[in-house]
């Protein structure tokens, strides 16, 4: 379960960031007082533009950052006040995750399921079944900086999931992947959810998200535009499409800005 309430993102900018944006404000605000839910055995999409506050708010939700206010609940703990012991209910997936070149796919997942507290004889079974999932016993001693990009995005997912987390975050994890690598984490997400694991997932792929998705949010310059299940999304939609409705949804927030 995840519960987040009047979450809040500001950062302070440099001179040289104001001069970039063409703005006079030391402070931006990236996520704007957004609340919404994901529960257990469903798969919540964050939908929204590039700078919309998407992967900010992962971010957030993983304890990589933290909230400048609002609450986050992760598997009924309070991820803002005790974010180590969030961070063990918490997988999180990233397309700009950094590896590193020199270990081997199983001497990092190993590493990794240590570092989360997993027993030894856990360790292998957990190691084999994904494994066998990803397809990785070929290449799990090769040396990381050897692996192509599909390869070391396997080798994230295996250290993702090693802890076999209640709460898994994956943000924009297909992202410039081959179809067959994307395939498999379209595999991965469906089993988190067969398993009764919270998945919350941000994707640009409108084919993505029609396909997993049970409850949505778009947000859009921080600020959240919709937050309801699937279904009631299609069942107000003006568009003829997903990706139209997305479009129209948010041109209609900018018009309202203006």
């Amino acid at each position: 379960m995840i519960h987040v309430e009047g979450l809040t993102k500001r950062f302070e900018l440099s001179r040289k960031q104001q001069k970039e944006y063409n703005t006079k404000e030391k402070i931006a605000t990236a996520v704007d007082h957004i609340s919404f839910e994901c529960t257990p055995g469903r798969v919540f999409s964050l939908l929204g533009p590039n700078g919309a506050g998407k992967t900010t708010t992962m971010r957030m939700l993983s304890t990589i950052f933290k909230p400048s206010e609002g609450s986050i609940t992760i598997a009924g703990i309070d991820a803002v006040k005790n974010p180590q012991e969030a961070r063990k209910k918490i997988g999180f997936l990233t397309g700009s995750t950094g590896l590193y070149a020199r270990l081997t796919p199983n001497e990092l997942i190993t590493y990794f399921g240590k570092l989360y507290g997993v027993e030894t004889s856990v360790l292998k079974e957990r190691k084999e079944a994904l494994y066998d999932l990803l397809d990785m016993h070929e290449f799990q001693n090769k040396q990381i900086g050897k692996l192509s990009t599909g390869m070391k995005q396997k080798v994230s997912i295996s250290r993702t999931m090693i802890h076999d987390p209640e709460v898994v975050v994956f943000d924009e994890p297909t992202s410039g992947l081959d179809v067959i690598t994307a395939e498999n984490i379209i595999k991965l997400i469906k089993d988190c959810k067969d398993k009764g694991k919270t998945v919350i997932f941000s994707s640009h792929i409108m084919s993505e998200v029609d396909l997993l998705c049970d409850d949505m949010a778009i947000i859009h310059k921080g600020k959240l535009l919709f937050s309801g299940t699937m279904e009631s999304f299609r069942n107000s939609m003006q568009a003829p499409n997903l990706t139209a409705e997305f479009i129209r949804i948010v041109h209609e927030s900018q018009n309202q800005a203006l």
